[in-house]
């Protein structure tokens, strides 16, 4: 994760030296190499480190939510609610601010989990392989109405940015809601054990004394959110939620009150890893962060199906 974080720092298309640096802090100074870091640099790494984080975390929450491994938020219909929703209050109110626009992303997230759960209410929990295909042909609906709507509307161009998920409009400012992000996966820490039992079935957690609708509405708000700040800020970004819970659960069990750190830090650190590949494979040009973890994140879950267990 340092030599990651280091590497994010050091790679960009604009001149950039640590020597700069290092004149400029004994100095005192600020100068072109410090403005960069600054401006740019930093606030790119960090928001980078925020998205991996919440989005794993967030995939983490909604599949012990759901109890099956196969989903995360663009599967469930997080992700494209939220595009639908920004895009509509950036066309009835294109003067609103950020927190508005977040406001009701988040709101059309939470309603389209919720649609989606009722879908998926008959299906018996043995039946893992429905749920998410029921989820991608929801979210593909949910998408084709954005898309017709923005069509409709000469908005294409407008949702193309929230659909691709990219650093490379990251600057100081422009960034700092996914801070918001941080805190809800610290507010999952603070609750995983609860998860964990409602994750381990009905009669458990009603025996234990643990609301289940209480806290699966609670996972549910929180993924939307994630979800919702995430779109608003870079866009979508799929398979972290998938892959890197995955990755985590086979290595440290489904306690989350131990794997959740685990699942933070694989998530910030994979994002990394492709955005520094993304700008580094077509230099100076850069390829969408999206685009990169979308190759290797269907690598990694193909490799996850077809692995044998370790006890064969």
């Amino acid at each position: 994760m340092g030599l990651l974080v280091l590497l994010s720092l050091s790679i960009g298309v604009a001149d950039f030296s640590w020597s700069g640096i290092l004149q400029s802090l004994l100095t005192q100074s600020a100068n072109s190499d410090s403005s960069l870091l600054l401006v740019s640099r930093i606030p790119r790494t960090i928001a980078i480190i925020l998205t991996g984080i919440a989005m794993a975390v967030a995939g983490m929450i909604i599949q012990v939510v759901l109890k099956n491994r196969f989903v995360e938020p663009s599967m469930v219909g997080a992700t494209q609610s939220a595009a639908l929703g920004l895009l509509v209050v950036s066309l009835l109110f294109p003067a609103s601010t950020l927190i508005v626009k977040m406001s009701v992303a988040t709101i059309a997230a939470v309603f389209g989990m919720m649609l989606f759960m009722l879908l998926i209410h008959r299906i018996p929990p043995t039946d893992f392989l429905m749920i998410p295909l029921i989820g991608i042909v929801f979210g593909g609906i949910i998408e084709a109405v954005t898309t017709f709507i923005a069509y409709q509307t000469e908005s294409l161009q407008m949702l193309s940015v929230w659909q691709f998920g990219d650093f490379s409009g990251v600057l100081a400012g422009r960034y700092e809601l996914l801070w918001l992000t941080g805190g809800l996966c610290v507010l999952a820490y603070i609750i995983a054990d609860k998860l964990t039992i409602v994750g381990l079935g009905d009669n458990i957690a009603l025996n234990l004394g643990i609301s289940k609708r209480q806290v699966t509405w609670i996972g549910v708000g929180m993924v939307a959110m994630m979800s919702a700040v995430v779109v608003v800020t870079v866009g979508m970004i799929p398979f972290i939620g998938l892959v890197v819970p995955n990755i985590v659960s086979r290595l440290m069990g489904d306690k989350l009150r131990r794997s959740l750190p685990a699942v933070a830090l694989l998530g910030a650190s994979a994002v990394l890893l492709c955005d520094i590949i993304g700008r580094s494979i077509r230099y100076p040009f850069e390829v969408p962060v999206a685009t990169i973890f979308g190759v290797v994140g269907t690598v990694l879950f193909l490799w996850l199906l077809l692995r044998a267990p370790a006890e064969q």
